[in-house]
């Protein structure tokens, strides 16, 4: 019996015809990822690399601290507001309604996992293309 046999193959067929929603999703999720590892580690501070270049003229790529944006506010009475943001908008959750309530920073992990989660199977498709403008009369 030969080794290709015992794959189970299937013809390519690449999902094309949704592919930008799919990347909004990836890219949502991503950066709740960091939203996530901010809200468990306060000290968390990703990086990247910038090339610059010196007075002889000579490029050097060095890392730098990348700088993130809280999504949550913690208020008076210990209660947290998140918003869920795609680039600098806030997503609209429900009609009107664009945060989510925490009872304290703590719990404001788990419930970045459940937005997670909510946004890859596809729940808040229609409020990344409004955010986005896609699918408005003016794109």
């Amino acid at each position: 019996m030969s080794l290709i046999s015992s794959l189970k193959l299937i013809e390519f067929r690449p999902e094309t015809a949704q592919g930008r929603i799919f990347v909004r999703r990836r890219k949502l999720a991503d950066k709740i990822d960091q939203q996530i590892k901010l809200a468990t580690d306060p000290a968390y501070t990703p990086s990247k690399f910038v090339t610059a270049t010196d007075e002889s003229g000579n490029q050097h790529r060095r890392e730098v601290a990348k700088r993130i944006k809280r999504w949550w506010v913690v208020n008076a009475d210990d209660t947290v507001q998140l918003t869920v943001r795609y680039g600098s908008k806030p997503i609209e959750l429900a009609k009107g309604k664009n945060a989510i309530q925490c009872t304290n920073a703590s719990e404001v992990s788990t419930v970045l996992s459940t937005v997670k989660e909510a946004v890859l199977n596809g729940e808040l498709d229609t409020a990344l293309n409004s955010v986005t403008g896609v699918g408005s009369k003016t794109n």
